[in-house]
């Protein structure tokens, strides 16, 4: 069996998958977007962790022998957000969005500051990516930013809660503004236009690999075995595009989401 894990913007869902890819079950947990000012759109990590936790309670009460045949865990989820994590992994502010506007002003200074970053990241710069948000922390909340120990994509604060590993996927990675998309691996030279260090970023992982295990309390929690794997996973479109089968060169799929 295998548990696939989506952390959308409006909400958490989560699915039993038989190998031949039948939905056994699936819980749904609804999340509430905060806009304390114009062009802000956070929400608190805290909420995605116990919208995990109540979902995969609930499967694991209705469904408990597919939920002890789980051998692995799939995670996806909203692109871009950064969420500011001090030394002992604790969010400082709650996470900035990918629809958050506020760092209009940031994008310039890093057009400015690295030109050629298009060639190395395959995107232009927009207040949606990763690292103008943490260059606007920089500005505007120096205290908070001289304590971040770890900046982590959304799915891969999920990760942390569930295996304790600091780990993202190349897809996610990619919509940061922070990876050579050519090297896959972080670029010193773009992480430092934001303020950033490399110390700072999680581990890179391609999606289909193993990107750590469930801890051993969860899994006793939902009744399931001792070894069971999480994969590195996907950023959202990214994954949709898998699930259709878009993964040879030459196809593609038009994607009419929230976001466009």
């Amino acid at each position: 069996m295998y548990l696939g894990l989506d952390l959308g913007t409006s909400a958490l869902k989560a699915l039993l998958l038989a190998p031949d890819h039948r939905v056994l079950a699936q819980a749904e947990r609804g999340l509430r977007i905060s806009t304390p000012r114009p062009l802000w759109s956070e929400q608190d990590p805290a909420d995605w962790e116990a919208a995990l936790l109540s979902a995969l309670d609930e499967l694991a009460e209705r469904e408990p022998a597919a939920m002890r045949a789980v051998r692995g865990i799939g995670l996806s989820g909203q692109m871009h957000g950064a969420v500011a994590l001090d030394a002992a992994h604790r969010p400082l502010r709650p996470a900035i969005l990918w629809n958050d506007g506020r760092s209009f002003a940031e994008c310039a200074s890093l057009d400015e500051a690295c030109p050629d970053a298009p060639a190395l990241t395959g995107n232009r710069t927009m207040p949606g990516f990763t690292a103008p948000k943490l260059l606007w922390m920089a500005r505007h909340e120096p205290d908070l930013f001289a304590r971040i120990a770890l900046v982590l994509l959304p799915k891969d604060y999920l990760r942390l809660c569930l295996t304790g590993d600091a780990i993202s996927d190349m897809s996610d990675a990619s919509g940061t503004f922070w990876l050579d998309v050519g090297r896959r691996d972080w670029s010193d030279e773009l992480l430092a236009a934001s303020g950033m260090r490399r110390k700072q970023m999680p581990g890179l992982a391609e999606g289909s690999d193993v990107a750590g295990r469930l801890r051993p309390d969860l899994a006793a929690r939902w009744g399931m075995g001792a070894d069971v794997l999480v994969a590195g996973g996907a950023g959202d479109n990214a994954a949709s595009a898998v699930g259709m089968g878009i993964v040879r060169p030459g196809q593609g799929f038009l994607s009419l989401g929230t976001s466009g």
